[in-house]
């Protein structure tokens, strides 16, 4: 079966959204967004949180130290980073699940030998495939060509991010059949977790055949 994550969270309605419908994972960004939360928000939304949900850090090239922190402040399961992390960035954590994010634009029609090499080159438990457009990475709310993705062969997991919603994830999983797919802005209305929606989302994933 497809995991789920929500990432995003930064409520404690939000927490209380999940702790309801239990999705696998969820996510806090640490990273500079409009969903930033900090390491004091995020202990305390850690500490409400049900402890079957695994929780994702979500950073852009951050610091070492300040990623460690957030580690033990927030209970972290699972360590995302988005930026320009090389493999000896990522070294510093070879003792945590690590997920390394890619995007891809949304005008891309083939997928270059090298950027498959690139991936299979990280010592990681996943990528994140996300989607991009002219250079702006996240948060477009639209999705790569799905088709490329199902191409990639990968020796780690792959999660599928960028402009999933209700209307289009059981397209993605079957085109892509990913390990996981990865949703933030598809389940929000005017800019916050939205419960229907979290909920519906959860529900087409998991009545997949």
């Amino acid at each position: 079966m497809t995991q789920i994550k929500i990432c995003g969270l930064k409520r404690m309605e939000d927490v209380d959204y999940v702790n309801e419908l239990l999705p696998d994972y969820i996510g806090f960004v640490f990273a500079k967004s409009r969903r930033q939360v900090d390491l004091k928000l995020a202990k305390t939304l850690s500490e409400r949180l049900n402890p079957k949900i695994k929780k994702v850090g979500v950073f852009v090239n951050e610091d070492i130290d300040k990623v460690k922190a957030a580690i033990n402040g927030a209970s972290l399961d699972i360590l995302q980073f988005h930026g320009d992390e090389d493999g000896k960035y990522l070294s510093n954590f070879k003792d945590f699940i690590v997920w390394k994010s890619k995007s891809i634009d949304i005008s891309l029609e083939k997928i270059s030998n090298k950027f498959i090499a690139d991936l299979n080159e990280y010592n990681i438990d996943a990528v994140v495939l996300d989607s991009s457009e002219r250079g702006k990475v996240g948060g477009t709310g639209k999705s790569f060509n799905w088709e490329l993705a199902a191409e990639i062969n990968l020796t780690s997991k792959l999660i599928l991010a960028g402009g999933l919603s209700i209307d289009n994830v059981c397209e993605a999983i079957n085109i892509v059949k990913p390990y996981a797919v990865d949703i933030s802005s598809g389940v929000e209305t005017n800019g916050v977790k939205d419960f229907n929606k979290i909920k519906k989302f959860i529900e087409k994933v998991r009545n997949i055949k």
